[in-house]
Order: structure tokens, then sequence, then C-alpha cells
């Protein structure tokens, strides 16, 4: 393993995270107040509890998710991206770096991006809401599988992208979206079939759920269910990743 090729590409992709600190940290803190203003205190004020929970601590692990789908997708498409918009991307493939050492490198970054981003996020929810995490080192664990997971998602996007706009299809398109109907702001079981039984097909409401159960303790499938389900989509990002590298595609066009 070079060692030393992986901290490059992690320290470069950190520092330029840095250089943008203002916009990439005022960005989550006023989404989540107004997410907080609109659905916490309009909407919130008309549920009393699900699960148990207030409302407001119920949309803490939604929200957490929309950052951890987004951002580190983002992070890691635009990081392995603009070597390829640039040409860069030679001098990497020439160097003595292997797949390992770029994936540490540009996915690491992504999630360390993320992780910074997802405490701010808890921080300034607890100026709208009291809210507890049952399982702290469970949620820690689960946020850094997700973000991994996400991370790797983005690079294979990075790589497949042939222009800015494509960026973007992904995550606005589809991940958003995905993400307001797999149960952000509401349970399940608030749903009327036949939109109970289709929710269950929108893979992120198993990794909302798995979050959900680390913060209350309780969600809408088993924990077990959630975890497979994110881990067999880490390792099938990884796949991917290693058939790019071996065949070049997209990599030497």
């Amino acid at each position: 393993m070079n060692l030393r090729s992986a901290i490059a590409i992690f320290t470069n992709e950190v520092t330029r995270f840095f250089r943008t600190a203002f916009g990439s940290i005022l960005s989550p803190v006023l989404t989540t107040s107004l997410y907080f203003v609109v659905f916490g205190a309009a909407i919130g004020g008309q549920i009393e509890e699900i699960g148990g929970v207030s409302y407001g601590a119920f949309i803490v692990p939604g929200l957490l998710m929309l950052t951890l789908l987004g951002e580190p997708t983002s992070n890691a498409s635009f990081g392995i991206y603009m070597p390829r918009f640039t040409g860069a991307i030679y001098e990497l493939l020439s160097a003595p770096v292997g797949v390992f050492e770029t994936l540490v490198g540009f996915v690491g970054a992504a999630i360390v991006k993320s992780l910074v981003i997802t405490g701010i996020i808890l921080a300034t929810a607890l100026l709208f809401v009291d809210y507890t995490i049952v399982h702290p080192l469970y949620a820690l664990g689960y946020v850094m599988l997700v973000a991994s997971a996400f991370a790797l998602f983005g690079f294979i996007l990075g790589l497949w992208a042939d222009g800015f706009e494509k960026l973007q299809i992904v995550p606005m398109l589809i991940l958003t979206p995905l993400t307001f109907l797999g149960g952000t702001f509401y349970s399940i079981e608030m749903l009327a079939e036949p939109w109970r039984t289709v929710a269950q097909f929108n893979p992120i409401f198993y990794l909302i759920n798995g979050l959900r159960w680390t913060f209350t303790g309780a969600s809408d499938v088993p924990i077990a269910v959630s975890l497979a389900f994110t881990v067999a989509f880490e390792v099938l990002c990884v796949a991917v990743i290693a058939v790019i590298f071996k065949t070049g595609w997209r990599l030497r066009d």
C-alpha cells in the first residue's frame, strides 16, 4: 500500500472542502433550520408523538439521512470528476497508486466532510428540539457505514458523468425524491394501502429506518434488514469500482 499517495489525495480533497467551508457549513445549517420551522413547528404542532417520541425528535434521523445521501455522493463524484475534466486523471493512473489508495483518498475525504456536516446538523437540531440518541455507538457506526456507501456510489457517479449536469441528475432527480418518499417526515404506519406496500420497495426507506432505530430504539423494519441492505449496497459499489479500474472504463477515454 502506498500510504503517502493516499494521504496526499485525502489531504487535497479535505483542503478543498475547507476552502469553501463557509458555504459548505452555512447551507446545511439554514436547510435544517427551515425544515424544523416548517415541519417541526407547523406540522409537529398537530402531531403529538410518533413511536413514543415527539415529532421533532422523530424527523432528526430523516434530516440526517438527507445529508448522508447527498453530501458524500456530491463530494466524491465531484472529487473524481474534476481530475477527469482537467486531464489530471492520467497523472494519477501513471503514478504508483492502486485502487485501494485512490478510494482511501477520495472516499475517505468525502466521509470526513459528511461527518463534519452531520455533527453540525445535530448541533443545529438541538436549538429546535430536545432529542436523545438511544444507541450512540450504533448511530456513529451506521452513519459512517451509510456515508461510506454513498461516497463509493458518488465515486462511481463521478466516473460515469461526462458533464457537470450529469453530476446533479442522480442526487436531485433520484436520491432526494426517494428520501422524501422513504419516511423522512412520517412513519410508514401513517400511510394507507397501497402506498404502505409501495413504500417498502423504496431502498432509502430501509436506510432511514436503520438510522431512526439508533436514535429512538424503534423503527418500521428490523435493524438487521436495514444493516444488511446497507452492507450489500456498499459491497456492490466496491465491486463495480474494482471492475472499472480493471477495465479502464471512463478512465482512459
